[in-house]
């Protein structure tokens, strides 16, 4: 398969031939009878580029996550502005994040959820298909202009082809990137590196170097200290992930139960590759040097960044935001101390990152909306709001000349010096997300890489342009389950995944040696991972028979 560089782009040819084949695979659905009394409010001719406007006073039920760090508010500037431009009032159920879930699952499954049901988590939407409570949304895909378009010319129909169920559509709306992008790394204090004549580590193996001089300079100091685990799974966390993706395995938060092996054109368990057990090899060598403090993996947030801020580690994953909101200011009373993030190392799958950043967490559509004669209208409303580039924008930096001035494409785009967000303008009074409601989750993600950047200082600017030069590995082809193979699969999953984890935690800290791993492999056969990859595989062969 070939790999794409993030600078790829399709030829306008080429663009233009893969549009034309998503709407002819969506249209049927989306112009036949089913919509054509469902049009009251929709806008006649709506195309990409097009702002959209309800001909008619509209209202549609969301449901609203309630993120702990602006919590939701009715009287945001956001919902007054978005009815201002396109006659639409959001009507909100709002869940505080920790319940969203649950909430979720529960109001879907009773057939009472709000007709938009943002912040959903590929595959999470699979429970939901055979009860037939939400849309097969491919099958209107067409009434979504800047959403087709968008996919066409970013070339991300291989991405969205692994939402597909058996039937060959998709039932969640992701959020679309212009290209693959790596946010998380890990933040190291540069004031040491520089104390200690150390430069900045480009592969693993010269961070392990990096580390040992740490060490060697302070014994009773682990360099890394880190936090972003999840008890009781403490098997999942950025470290383990960044770590993997290097090995071209699938571990920590990137952890997958399957893994493609493009030579044997097949399936593989991803807890039993040997990149999973090398990922494992490397983690535990930091960990018998004392390089990694095997708290990391159980530990909380708080303690790691305490740990930090106390000068008992030097090294602690971070993103872009908690860099400057929180890693600078754990460390501001150490004299001299400085913190950056460190441009992510390179593992034996060389300079690459995996393609599946190119979509976002997403919509789905309750089964209900399809009953409202306002349908075409609420699915361009969404089209616009998320998918056109005018959208992303307002939702992202809120209204030109009042919360912002300039442009992205151009670089000139400035966030109004009263308004903070992230690391910009960090003593302003006021707060992009918490007193305007912009910058939402719930709505501003995705977009092209101009409007990413927008969001970045000139340090984060840079490690990204380094980001962007590494090739894009290509995602693995869909293998859609059919509802009996879903719930058969689900039976192993929980015991399958959790002795995984458990043994990941035993292997990198010492407790079981790796010299065990063929006996761990036979394990995960004794709870059905063979069996697990017989139905993946073969619903994968299926698949590749019925749609190509």
């Amino acid at each position: 398969m070939v790999q794409l560089t993030r600078r790829h782009l399709l030829t306008a040819a080429g663009a233009a031939a893969v549009a034309a084949g998503l709407s002819a695979c969506d249209s049927a659905s989306s112009s036949s009878s089913d919509v054509d009394d469902k049009r009251a409010g929709a806008m006649d001719g709506f195309k990409a580029g097009d702002q959209f406007k309800a001909t008619e006073p509209l209202t549609f039920p969301i449901m609203m996550l309630s993120n702990q760090g602006y919590p939701y508010k009715a009287d945001w500037p956001f919902f007054k502005e978005l009815t201002a431009r396109t006659n639409v009032t959001l009507e909100s159920t709002a869940v505080p994040g920790s319940d969203y879930n649950q909430k979720r699952s529960v109001m879907v499954s009773a057939g009472d959820a709000p007709f938009i049901i943002p912040k959903t988590y590929h595959p999470d939407e699979e429970a939901f298909i055979a009860g037939g409570a939400i849309l097969a949304v491919s099958d209107y895909a067409a009434l979504m202009p800047h959403f087709t378009e968008k996919v066409a010319r970013w070339n991300l129909q291989p991405n969205l082809d692994q939402f597909k169920a058996e039937d060959g559509k998709y039932y969640l709306l992701p959020g679309l990137h212009e290209n693959a992008w790596q946010d998380y790394s890990l933040a190291v204090r540069t004031d040491v590196m520089t104390r200690l004549g150390l430069t900045a580590p480009r592969t693993f193996d010269d961070l392990t170097a990096v580390l040992r001089e740490m060490k060697k300079a302070h014994p009773d100091v682990y360099p890394i200290s880190d936090r972003w685990s999840t008890p009781p799974q403490p098997g999942a966390n950025n470290l383990l992930n960044l770590i993997a993706t290097a090995h071209d395995a699938h571990a920590g938060w990137g952890w997958t139960p399957t893994h493609w092996d493009p030579a044997a054109a097949r399936f593989t368990y991803s807890g039993s590759t040997d990149q999973y057990r090398q990922t494992l090899e490397y983690v535990y060598q930091l960990v018998k040097e004392g390089l990694l403090d095997p708290e990391s993996f159980t530990q909380t947030d708080d303690i790691a960044r305490q740990k930090f801020a106390n000068g008992k580690s030097f090294v602690i994953s971070a993103n872009a935001q908690t860099l400057v909101n929180e890693a600078r200011k754990d460390i501001v009373k150490i004299p001299g101390a400085a913190v950056a993030k460190m441009i992510l190392p390179i593992g034996p799958a060389g300079a690459t990152l995996p393609g599946t950043s190119r979509l976002e967490n997403g919509i789905m559509i309750s089964k209900k909306a399809l009953e409202s004669k306002n349908f075409v209208a609420m699915m361009q409303f969404i089209d616009w709001l998320w998918y056109s580039d005018a959208g992303l924008m307002f939702s992202k930096w809120g209204i030109e000349g009042q919360t912002y001035s300039g442009k992205v494409d151009d670089g000139s785009f400035k966030l109004d010096p009263g308004i903070k967000w992230g690391g910009i303008n960090p003593g302003a009074a006021k707060d992009l997300q918490v007193d305007y409601g912009f910058s939402n989750g719930v709505f501003a993600y995705g977009g092209s890489t101009a409007m990413l950047n927008s969001q970045f200082s000139d340090e984060e600017k840079t490690f990204q342009a380094e980001m962007n030069k590494r090739q894009v590995r290509p995602v693995s082809p869909p293998a859609p389950l059919s509802i009996e193979e879903r719930e058969q699969v689900t039976l192993w999953d929980s015991a399958l995944k959790d002795h995984v984890f458990q043994n990941t935690l035993k292997f990198a800290l010492g407790q079981r040696p790796l010299s065990e791993w063929d006996a761990y492999v036979k394990e995960l056969e004794g709870k059905n991972s063979t069996k697990y990859l017989d139905i993946v595989n073969k619903a994968y062969e299926r698949y590749k028979k019925a749609h190509g």
